[in-house]
């Protein structure tokens, strides 16, 4: 008889568990998913200043690609400060903040950081493209995201090797090698939480450059690059062109070409500026 009782007594004991384990998980599950940040396409309501960070690619002993005497850190450099005094010029309250504003190396994560310790709004990185095929022309804007291409790996994996002539790369960036497909795997499966808004300005860019500048335009794209990595905001790469090809390699380096491809990006800016922020409060 004790022994029956003994046993009523453990399995009541295990049924009381149960129950207070199908109360507490719910509870946990909610706690947990609460607590996670997802993209949403509601405006932005900001009492603070809207502040853009402009990233020249490349520059000081990291040239870029080259070709014909054309460096893209210097095509890149022309381009952010024009977008960045355009922007001024057009809306006067806006922040304008340079990774770069002179031929200057700046590492990969310093250049994500800067825009971090800002509180920037938007995290646009300037380059150029190249390729072996001399024909390929136009532009390309890259949101952060999943390589769906073997040319977005290939775009990827020459903006990242700029991270070999950084020291102590391995450990900064988490053991990532550029010349590793798997590496790039891991950082295009990196979603960025402000997926929806990038993709959005990175449309905007491209319809720009192609309808209103009359640009060869290759789309919108995503990629595992590493400066888009850590930005906490919505962040791009746009590559305004090859300098492997004769048409956008002199395009680029010319006065009118830095001028039109910077008006683009600004038009770009305003209009995804005006759809996503709601007037701060006063």
């Amino acid at each position: 008889m004790k022994k029956n009782s003994s046993m009523l007594e453990t399995n009541l004991k295990k049924v009381l568990n149960l129950q207070k384990l199908e109360i507490i998980v719910p509870i946990l599950m909610v706690l947990f998913f609460s607590s996670l940040s997802f993209p949403t396409n509601k405006k932005i309501l900001k009492n603070t200043v809207f502040t853009v960070v402009i990233d020249a690619g490349h520059g000081g002993h990291d040239p870029g690609c080259m070709h014909d005497g054309v460096k893209e850190k210097e095509v890149t450099l022309a381009i952010a400060l024009a977008i960045g005094a355009k922007l001024k010029e057009q809306s006067p309250e806006l922040k304008i903040i340079y990774t770069r504003s002179e031929d200057k190396f700046i590492s990969l994560w310093e250049r994500a950081a800067i825009a971090n310790k800002n509180n920037a709004d938007l995290f646009i990185s300037i380059h150029c493209n190249s390729a072996k095929n001399t024909s390929i022309s136009g532009t390309e804007t890259f949101a952060m995201g999943l390589n769906q291409s073997a040319g977005n790996l290939d775009v990827a994996k020459r903006e990242n090797q700029v991270v070999l002539l950084e020291e102590d790369y391995l450990t900064r960036y988490e053991g990532f090698d550029p010349n590793s497909p798997e590496s790039h795997i891991y950082f295009s499966l990196s979603q960025n939480a402000h997926m929806e808004q990038s993709i959005s300005l990175a449309a905007k860019v491209e319809k720009q450059i192609s309808e209103k500048m009359k640009r060869p335009s290759r789309g919108v794209k995503q990629a595992g690059f590493v400066v888009l990595w850590k930005t906490k905001m919505p962040s791009i790469l746009i590559e305004t062109g090859f300098l492997s090809n004769l048409q956008d390699r002199q395009f680029l380096k010319s006065k009118l070409g830095v001028n039109k491809m910077s008006e683009g990006i600004v038009n770009a800016v305003i209009e995804y500026k005006k759809a996503y922020q709601a007037t701060p409060s006063k």
